[in-house]
Parts: structure tokens; C-alpha cells; sequence
């Protein structure tokens, strides 16, 4: 077995972050931007919540953003397709306000840095539910830069979403990868560590972990940063 590409999860992985934190940050910048729109803070967080389930359930007949938007036309109507620039200026103007909300460690870009000099591939394997630009940005909130991999997952050019293991099969498709020869991290034990039933490896990375359902992490390699390039290291 060897090792050609790492898969990386970004929030709380790559980028540290309480996501119960971020999120609340996230849906108090958007509301404060959309509400002179027209849309009611409680009703718009509502419909993102709406909106994000269906590209959850999304089965890879279209892409997570025209899951997103034809859900979100259902409870808005047309009107919410013509504002779509609003929700767009968010993302340019205000996003970069929730850097505040996120952590940052170093050590993240260290080991990116390290598998690039060693010649393996690196793949951003972020839950596509946020467009592109939302995805940049929070990757440069990690020290890193979408330069620094080969293929990044967005709601515009996927239509699966984690946990479903159709997800991962699409990244190993378009990357033309065996699920054999690549390593998955990340700090979510559902959503990232299902990555092992396709036969990746899979490393949790806990330092900002999420078990909701309190699985038992020793059945999975886990740790910190040190402890990732460490098994990397074992690997290589």
C-alpha cells in the first residue's frame, strides 16, 4: 500500500473552529447583510437550514448549489433567484469579518507544506455546502491558499455532500485514485472517518474533535498535528 494524495477536511481541521460558534457568526453576518432585503432574520436562518438539508440529501443529479437554490426558490419564490447578488456581496464583502470566529494553527499549513515536498497530492475535501469564494476564504483563515491543492470541493461543482459515502467515491473519480493509496483527515468522526468504509485510511484529527454520536475514537489512528505528521511519516 502507499500513499499518493491526503484528503483534507478544513473547518476544524485544517482550520481550527468551534462550529457551534462559527455558525452563529456565519448566520448573524448574513442576516445583518440581507435583512434591508427583505428577509427576516428567524425566517432566513430557517430557509439556509432548508436549503443546507437538501444538499445533504442531495443524490448527485445536480449540483449542491442548484439543490440549494431550488430549495430556497420553494419558500421565497423567484424573488430570492433576483437577489442572489446580495447574497453574493456577503460572501466578497462581509465573510472575511468571520475569520474572528475561527482559530489558527501553523502546524496545518506545515503539513500541507511537507506532503507538497514529498510529492504527495492534496485534495480539499471540505463539506460542499458553501460556494467557492466561502471556501477560498476560509482556506486562506487557515495560513494556506487553494493553490496549495489539486482539487477543491464546493457547492458549485459537486453534488453529493458528506457523510454520504458517494462523496468521496466522486473525489477518487475525478482524481483517478484508488481509495487504497490516500489518507483522510479529519475531525469529525461521522462525516470524515466514513472515508474508511471505501478503504482509505483515515486519521481524526481532535484537537477541535465532533463525535456526536460518542463513538469509540481508539478504533481510529487520531491525535493532534504532531502526532499526524508522525503517521504520515510512517506511512511515507
Amino acid at each position: 500500500m502507499s500513499l499518493k494524495a491526503v484528503l483534507f477536511d478544513l473547518d476544524g481541521t485544517l482550520l481550527p473552529m468551534d462550529q457551534d460558534t462559527f455558525i452563529r457568526a456565519y448566520f448573524k453576518g448574513i442576516s445583518a447583510k440581507l435583512a434591508p432585503y427583505g428577509y427576516n432574520p428567524q425566517e432566513l436562518v430557517a430557509a439556509i437550514w432548508q436549503g443546507t438539508g437538501a444538499m445533504i440529501k442531495n443524490n448527485g443529479s445536480k449540483t449542491n448549489e442548484e439543490a440549494f437554490w431550488g430549495e430556497f426558490e420553494k419558500i421565497y419564490g423567484e424573488k430570492c433567484l433576483e437577489d442572489t447578488p446580495y447574497f453574493d456581496k456577503f460572501y466578497e464583502e462581509n465573510f472575511d469579518d468571520l475569520r474572528t470566529a475561527c482559530g489558527y494553527n501553523p502546524k496545518a499549513a506545515e503539513v500541507v507544506k511537507m506532503l507538497k515536498d514529498r510529492g504527495v497530492r492534496r485534495i480539499l475535501a471540505t463539506n460542499p455546502i458553501f460556494p467557492y469564494i466561502a471556501t477560498e476564504k476560509r482556506t486562506k483563515f487557515a495560513g494556506l491558499d487553494t493553490t496549495d491543492f489539486e482539487l477543491i470541493t464546493s457547492y458549485e461543482n459537486i453534488g453529493f455532500a458528506k457523510p454520504n459515502p458517494e462523496y468521496y467515491k466522486e473525489i477518487l473519480r475525478r482524481a483517478d485514485l484508488k481509495a487504497e493509496d490516500c489518507l483522510m483527515v479529519g475531525n469529525d468522526v461521522a462525516e470524515d472517518m466514513i472515508a474508511e468504509n471505501l478503504g482509505m485510511r483515515v486519521f481524526l484529527l481532535t484537537d477541535c474533535i465532533i463525535n456526536k454520536e460518542s463513538k469509540d475514537i481508539s478504533l481510529y489512528p487520531h491525535g493532534n498535528f504532531d502526532d499526524l505528521t508522525e503517521y504520515i511519516g510512517s506511512i511515507l
